[in-house]
């Protein structure tokens, strides 16, 4: 089955239908995002999202808001642009750190660090691109402890990542926080299952 790329209206399922599968679904969803998961460095977590993680999303937020069909609208303009497109990954990059001061003090230095996130593999590099809805660094250089990233591949790099032989590396190379993680085999596998 293709990939899809966009939610739409008429794929949200009745709230009573949802609930009733709520707990199976959540279970599922939860053995899909094991392999979807990537930490980089010890406060640093990727989370590649898909049309599955999002339709899992726009349902949880339909059902704990229940906002009815008014809010639908505004759930798929906020998460159809984290479902890949067919020649990228997509990631929400959280910054994972539980104690408020440690926290804003680590985020206070962070400025930039969405611009420096790229995957490595056979000789190519492929830039994060954060997503343009916000910006999230603020003027005095504080980062937001989530990001949005898109990392856009040509039909060649596609091949490459989908490729068995292919060691992968995700990479941040920011100067307070420079972390790179080798992709396992069974996340290298399912993020290559996001291209047509």
């Amino acid at each position: 089955m293709p990939n899809k790329h966009e939610i739409t209206a008429a794929d949200i399922l009745p709230m009573d239908v949802y609930g009733r599968e709520r707990a199976e679904r959540r279970k599922r969803m939860t053995e899909i995002k094991r392999n979807r998961r990537v930490a980089v460095g010890p406060d640093a977590t990727f989370y590649f999202e898909s049309f599955d993680t999002m339709f899992h999303q726009v349902h949880e937020m339909l059902f704990i808001e229940k906002g009815g069909a008014d809010q639908v609208p505004d759930e798929l303009a906020a998460y159809n642009p984290l479902i890949p497109k067919g020649r990228e990954l997509v990631a929400t990059l959280m910054f994972e750190i539980d104690d408020p001061v440690r926290r804003a003090q680590f985020l206070n230095g962070l400025g930039g660090i969405e611009e420096t996130v790229t995957f490595e593999f056979a000789g190519e590099t492929v830039k994060g691109v954060p997503e343009a809805d916000i910006d999230r660094t603020t003027a005095d250089g504080k980062a937001s402890s989530v990001q949005f990233l898109h990392f856009p591949f040509t039909d060649a790099q596609a091949a490459k990542f989908k490729d068995a032989g292919t060691q992968v590396q995700l990479q941040i190379a920011h100067e307070k926080y420079g972390h790179i993680a080798i992709l396992p085999g069974a996340v290298k596998d399912a993020l290559a299952g996001d291209f047509d």
